[in-house]
């Protein structure tokens, strides 16, 4: 349908990127919700070229959901947005079906037309249950209390920053058609920082690190990964439930855009065997005030005592996270040696297949880099089991943690049982959401072979949490 005619909202990508580093700036020195969200009222009740709101949250397998609300509808009933959470896996049952969504108005932003459609703005929502608490199986919600939680009782910030690559693959659905192809064809066949200017992936990456700086994202570099066809976005630092936000929406624009060249972006781990897999490693600390409590100049590896603790304390967990970082078959595919990857349990400044390292830093910069967190992680999750076992969880015998020799399993059903009989999960998640999520990853393990083989299975993308629609589920 032709829009010539109607006056939708279609910002320029400066004016999008002045509005929402404005926002952005809203959210990193706390501005009270109630300032925020009359701001953001009035400015949906006063412009007039919008139509709709698209309200985003993500399932418990970290799926993201949209959900478009007329924009007069969403001003007189934002307070009670209802929808039927019985159709998202992993929500509730059939029997009690109905949940809300509540608007967090500090997550607003605008968006590039061309990517996301005309007169539209997106905003992060948080579910919530019938009785009108947070509900457990919103990670997103579990994540922001803590965050919250945090800098109240401690004056704490939780940092983030992730380097999640992807692979572009020639036609669009290709992971949908994946089950009748039984391939993924390159785009180009470059490698690490080796691409022409105006080769299909460098024009990708130039789309896609575009719309990142409309949005805020303030990016920092973007290149070509190892593996061919492969890419790397990388953005700054964030508060974070903002960083998992962006996570999210990094993954969204870049799906859209490679759709829109005729391409799949594609964030499965190890879509390709014999080629580099993908990963999301996940850059982390936490600072007092202005101060980063990672950083200890003479330190070891001039990483704090603060640091260290943080960094025991998931070597300690690692099994228990193992299935958060890892939650799809195809992910134990990566953890193969022979591809840099991070399945030993340890820490090192240097060696690349430790699951955790300690980069070069300084008093401002100094984090721990966890580097076996795939892709298609739940990023609110992840980031939630990251900073809660860093600050709460126990440190097992130090002897044991910096021996080496431990590696993390190499397939999802030892993964799961990990996890299935892990107290620190329980205690971290509550019984009911550690139970579901089994549930889930059980679902899919099952419509696999337990050998992961030498080649990608049609059933590991078909089945897969990213991948699966209702008639792909049911061809099992």
């Amino acid at each position: 349908m032709s829009t010539e005619y109607r006056n939708f909202l279609a910002l320029s990508y400066e004016e999008l990127e002045e509005k929402n580093l404005e926002a952005k700036a809203d959210r990193i020195n706390r501005v009270k919700i109630g300032e925020i969200q009359e701001k953001r009222l009035k400015y949906l009740t006063d412009e007039k070229r919008i139509k709709a709101v698209t309200v985003l949250f993500s399932d418990l397998e970290g799926r993201l959901h949209l959900l478009d609300y007329d924009k007069k509808f969403l001003l007189g009933s934002y307070g009670n947005l209802t929808f039927d959470g019985s159709s998202i896996r992993g929500f509730t049952a059939q029997k009690e079906s109905d949940l809300r969504l509540g608007v967090d108005w500090s997550s607003f932003y605008w968006v590039p037309a061309d990517v996301f459609g005309n007169g539209k703005v997106l905003v992060f929502g948080n579910v919530i249950d019938k009785d009108g608490s947070q509900y457990s199986g919103d990670l997103r919600g579990v994540l922001k209390n803590y965050s919250e939680q945090q800098h109240s009782k401690n004056n704490y910030t939780l940092n983030a920053a992730t380097e999640t690559e992807g692979f572009l693959f020639a036609g669009r659905d290709a992971e949908r058609k994946f089950h009748e192809t039984g391939k993924f064809e390159f785009i180009n066949t470059g490698g690490y920082y080796h691409v022409l200017p105006l080769d299909p992936l460098r024009q990708f990456i130039d789309a896609a690190a575009e719309v990142q700086r409309a949005m805020g994202f303030q990016n920092e570099k973007d290149h070509p990964e190892v593996a061919p066809s492969q890419f790397e976005i990388n953005f700054g630092y964030s508060e974070v439930v903002a960083a998992a936000d962006q996570i999210q929406l990094y993954k969204l624009l870049c799906r859209q855009i490679a759709n829109n060249f005729g391409y799949t972006a594609c964030f499965l781990p190890k879509p390709v065997v014999g080629v580099n897999g993908s990963g999301m490693h996940t850059n982390v600390s936490v600072s007092k005030g202005k101060t980063n409590l990672f950083w200890d100049e003479k330190g070891e590896e001039q990483l704090s005592r603060f640091g260290w603790d943080f960094l025991d304390r998931i070597l300690s967990h690692a099994l228990d996270l193992c299935l958060v970082f890892n939650s799809s078959v195809n992910a134990y595919r990566r953890l193969d040696p022979h591809f840099e990857a991070p399945n030993q349990i340890r820490a090192s400044a240097t060696d690349r297949g430790a699951m955790i390292r300690v980069p070069i830093g300084n008093h401002r910069s100094m984090r721990t880099e966890v580097r076996a967190v795939a892709p298609d992680s739940n990023p609110y999750l992840s980031l939630y089991s990251i900073f809660k076992t860093g600050l709460d969880g126990t440190i097992a015998p130090h002897a044991d943690l910096r021996a080496g020799g431990r590696y993390l399993p190499d397939n999802i059903y030892k993964a799961i049982d990990d996890f299935k009989g892990s107290k620190w999960i329980a205690e971290i998640l509550g019984p009911d959401v550690q139970g579901r999520y089994v549930d889930l990853k059980q679902a899919a393990a099952d419509r696999s072979p337990r050998d992961l083989g030498t080649f990608v299975k049609g059933s590991e993308v078909q089945y897969h949490h990213e991948v699966y629609n209702q008639s792909l589920w049911n061809l099992f």
